[in-house]
């Protein structure tokens, strides 16, 4: 029979911190309590709260000041990508409006990236996207070459910012990925999208990829901001 395997002390202290602070027992502008009494209501030691402390400051969950309590920060204030990694490990905690915040961003982020990607290397768009999956494949394999697609613009648009901006989306998107293509119009939009994009490049005019990237990545806004208003309602 498989058994879960036991988080590691670290990661046991990150996850209890982290749940903590985000479903509101230790809400932004409090104090959490003094290493001692918190290490042993965690059950760890105190050199591994301690070093925990310091990574989740490091990306701005907190603020440690010599000789004063830790301090809650306001996050979103005060993280970078670091922190939106980490965030996407705890998807059940994420404000309302978080998602479509999240593909807004992408509205503006991934046309930037195939424009220079088709420009640089047209020849391997292309190839890649003639191994679009097919209208009854699975929402995991759309999931996989979905992100497999802007990963490999990221890789040849010849700006590693843009795939280390991509990794910190990762696993926000492979949680999100597997509903969104699971849903009809997800997977009809998306393979219109790679049809598109394929006569775009076909054609060498990469304002045209520019055009058609932008609109799926506003169609999947769309489609998501609907399927959300609907659970809501």
């Amino acid at each position: 029979m498989y058994t879960e395997k036991p988080l590691r002390p670290a990661q046991h202290a990150t996850d209890i911190l982290l749940t903590r602070i985000l479903d509101g027992t230790y809400p932004p502008g409090s104090s959490l309590p003094g290493e001692r009494e918190l290490a042993q209501e965690i059950g760890v030691t105190r050199p591994t709260l301690r070093e925990n402390l310091h990574r989740l400051a490091a990306e701005g969950w907190i603020t440690i000041r010599h000789g004063k309590a830790t301090t809650v920060n306001d996050y979103w204030k005060t993280g970078g990508l670091k922190l939106l990694g980490t965030l996407a490990r705890y998807i059940e905690y994420m404000p309302e409006g978080f998602v479509e915040n999240l593909l807004d961003i992408r509205t503006d982020l991934i046309p930037a990236i195939a424009l220079r990607a088709v420009k640089n290397s047209p020849d391997e768009i292309l190839e890649y996207l003639k191994s679009a999956p097919g209208p009854g494949s699975e929402a995991s394999l759309f999931a996989r070459y979905d992100w497999g697609l802007q990963r490999l613009m990221a890789q040849c648009a010849k700006n590693p910012i843009y795939g280390l901006i991509l990794n910190d989306f990762s696993g926000l998107f492979q949680a999100m990925a597997v509903f969104y293509f699971g849903l009809a119009t997800g997977r009809k939009a998306s393979l219109a999208y790679y049809e598109g994009l394929k006569k775009a490049v076909s054609a060498g005019d990469v304002q045209m990829v520019k055009a058609v990237v932008r609109k799926a990545m506003q169609e999947s806004l769309d489609i998501w901001q609907n399927v959300s208003g609907s659970r809501r309602n």
